[in-house]
């Protein structure tokens, strides 16, 4: 697909068909495509956490999820998405290079999950982004460890609804040229 049409056509989908169950091996090659990004330093801090099995994705939208994000992730795999902090943005003695401190581990993640996310849709998979959820029941249900910020759950699989893309400001609006 070319990859203009690919960032106009990708929506973040909230329901989810029980057919076409993605699997281990497209979600490693997400996962790569993830990996690809450009990150501080070349820390490389992002981490993923794959639910496949359907009855883990079922306690964990019962005990991590709150109940509009669990329904909307019912039939989808889930991805935790993590990042080690005190590691993007700071010198190895663990001073901050700038006031943005772990800002940057975050913002590398999120240059990690658009490539998740695109490298899903290329792959006929539809995805949904989510922040509302609870990071110490995530923590303790996967085991993560406290050296990591969990940052979002993904939901990856087949869309069962067409979302309209939403409009997009101008330019003009949002950029400055000088």
């Amino acid at each position: 697909m070319e990859f203009q049409k690919l960032i106009e056509t990708r929506r973040s989908v909230r329901k989810y068909s029980p057919d076409g169950k993605i699997t281990k091996e497209e979600l490693t090659a997400i996962i790569k495509a993830a990996q690809e990004a450009p990150s501080w330093k070349n820390s490389q801090t992002g981490r993923y956490y794959c639910i496949l099995s359907e009855d883990l994705i079922n306690r964990f939208r019962r005990e991590c999820l709150p109940e509009g994000n669990a329904a909307k992730a019912e039939n989808a795999a889930l991805i935790v998405t993590t990042f080690v902090h005190n590691r993007a943005g700071f010198q190895k003695d663990g001073t901050a290079d700038n006031e943005l401190g772990n800002g940057w581990g975050c913002y590398d993640l999120g240059l990690q999950n658009e490539n998740l996310i695109l490298k899903a849709a290329e792959l006929g998979y539809s995805t949904l982004i989510m922040g509302l959820r609870d990071a110490d029941k995530i923590r303790e249900l996967l085991s993560i460890p406290p050296e990591e910020t969990v940052a979002a759950v993904l939901a990856v699989g087949k869309a069962a609804e067409e979302p309209v893309r939403p409009r997009r400001r101008e330019v003009e609006d949002i950029a400055k040229f000088f």
